[in-house]
C-alpha cells in the first residue's frame, strides 16, 4: 500500500486539510493476504479517480461486529464508543468501506450510539463513479465472452437491499453474466455471515461453502465475482476443494474493475 501513497486522517489534520472521503479499511483488508488485493484495488480505484481520501491507519480498529454477532453487546458498545469518539474527532462525514460487515455496523448500528455518518459499500461508489462518466471500464483486461456469476453477501444483499451496484459493474463489461437460481433477496449465504469461517462447520452433510460454491461452478463460470473478503475466502475455498483453481478466477467488483481498467 506503501506505493499508493495514501494519507492517514491523522496527516490530513496536520496539514490542515479534510479528506472527501474515509476509507475504512476493516480487518480482513487490513491483514487476510487475498483480502489486501481487494484494499489494494479500491486505493487504486480512489487514486485513479482523483478523489481525495484517507485511512485511519494504525488507529482504525475493529467495528465491533464479531462481539455483536457473538452476543457480547457490552464488547461491541465499548468498541463502537471508542470508533465513535476517534471518528467524529477526525469530522468524519462519509465513510466507504470494502467489507459489508463493517458497511453495515458503521451504517445501521453506530448511529444508536452516536456515530452518524453516510457510510456506502465499494459497489456503491465504483457504480456513481460509472454514471458520473468517471469509471469507463475500458483499456484494460478483456472480459469480452467470458461468463461471470455473482455471488451476493448476506450483508450487503439481504441486509442492506444493495443488489444492482455490483452487477453495474459487470454489464459494464463485454461478458454474460449469469445468475445462480439462489440469488438476491433468495442468496445462499457462503456459510461467513454465520461466523462458518470461524469454527468447525456445523453437523451435516456439506459445508454450505461448498454447497454455494458447487451452485456456482454448476454455471461453468469463468469468473465468480464477489464484494466481501469473507465471501472471497469461503468461494475461494470451494473452488480450491473442487480442483477447478486453474480455469475459475474468484474476483472481488473492485478487481474486476481495476483489471478492466489496466491499472493492475
Amino acid at each position: 500500500m506503501n506505493e499508493l501513497h495514501i494519507k492517514t486522517m491523522a496527516d490530513y489534520m496536520a496539514a490542515g486539510e479534510e479528506p472527501e472521503i474515509l476509507f475504512w479499511v476493516g480487518c480482513a483488508g487490513s491483514f487476510d493476504e487475498r483480502a489486501q488485493k481487494i484494499t489494494k484495488a479500491v486505493a487504486t480505484i480512489l487514486n485513479n479517480i482523483g478523489i481525495k481520501f484517507a485511512i485511519l491507519g494504525t488507529e482504525e480498529s475493529c467495528t465491533g461486529d464479531p462481539a455483536k454477532r457473538a452476543g457480547n453487546e457490552f464488547l461491541f458498545q465499548m468498541m463502537a464508543m471508542t470508533n465513535i469518539e476517534l471518528l467524529n474527532a477526525y469530522n468524519i462525514k462519509k465513510i466507504v468501506t470494502a467489507c459489508p460487515h463493517c458497511f453495515n455496523t458503521l451504517k445501521n448500528e453506530y448511529p444508536g450510539l452516536g456515530g452518524n455518518y453516510e457510510v456506502i459499500h465499494h459497489s456503491q461508489l465504483i457504480q456513481q463513479f460509472i454514471n458520473e462518466g468517471r469509471l469507463k471500464i475500458e483499456n484494460g483486461e478483456t472480459f469480452k465472452g467470458k461468463k461471470i456469476t455473482y455471488h451476493d453477501p448476506c450483508y450487503l444483499g439481504r441486509a442492506n437491499g444493495v443488489y444492482e451496484a455490483p452487477r453495474a459493474v459487470i454489464e459494464q463489461l463485454d461478458a454474460e453474466l449469469t445468475e445462480m437460481k439462489r440469488c438476491r433477496s433468495n442468496g445462499l449465504c457462503c456459510g461467513a455471515g454465520g461466523a462458518q469461517m470461524f469454527k468447525e462447520p456445523e453437523k451435516g452433510n456439506k459445508d454450505i461453502n461448498i454447497e454455494r460454491t458447487e451452485e456456482a461452478l454448476a454455471l461453468k463460470p469463468d469468473v465468480i465475482a464477489v464484494s466481501c473478503p469473507f465471501c472471497m475466502t469461503m468461494i475461494r475455498d470451494g473452488v480450491k476443494l473442487a480442483e477447478k483453481e486453474e480455469i475459475v478466477q474468484v474476483l472481488d467488483i473492485a478487481e474486476i474493475a481495476t483489471k478492466a481498467n489496466g491499472w493492475t
